[in-house]
């Protein structure tokens, strides 16, 4: 395998962990924070941007997702862009910190989705 082959499989390996991390801190986060809000109220949302999302109409709910969604895709592009035109040498250190930011985003997902489940059946959260 050449030098630039790993590099592409490290790329697409980055954007499917991305993608998880994506699917769970924006939908699994609003779909659990609307079955938490019928069942206690949009006032024990922790997060007030997404307290003052759930007060919205549908629409400016799920058009904020999306545009999240949109700017967060658009900035790992360029991330990926940046990781592929970096120098040999400095690739392997710029891809543990990439590694790292993934794995911090993923572990907030898996909290926040925690959180919210039990909010969802304990009727409080977890912090």
């Amino acid at each position: 395998m050449t030098d630039h082959d790993a590099v592409q499989q490290r790329v697409t390996e980055y954007w499917e962990w991305v993608a998880v991390a994506l699917f769970l801190l924006l939908s699994v986060d609003l779909l659990t924070s609307l079955f938490a809000a019928a069942a206690v109220g949009v006032g024990a949302e922790a997060n007030p941007l997404m307290a003052y999302l759930l007060a919205q109409p549908l629409e400016v709910l799920l058009g904020v997702h999306l545009g999240v969604t949109v700017l967060a895709v658009g900035f790992f592009d360029g991330l990926m862009r940046t990781y592929v035109a970096t120098p040999a040498r400095f690739r392997r250190p710029y891809g543990y910190l990439i590694e790292l930011w993934l794995g911090l985003l993923l572990a907030v997902g898996l909290s926040v989705f925690a959180n919210n489940l039990s909010v969802i059946v304990l009727g409080a959260g977890l912090f």
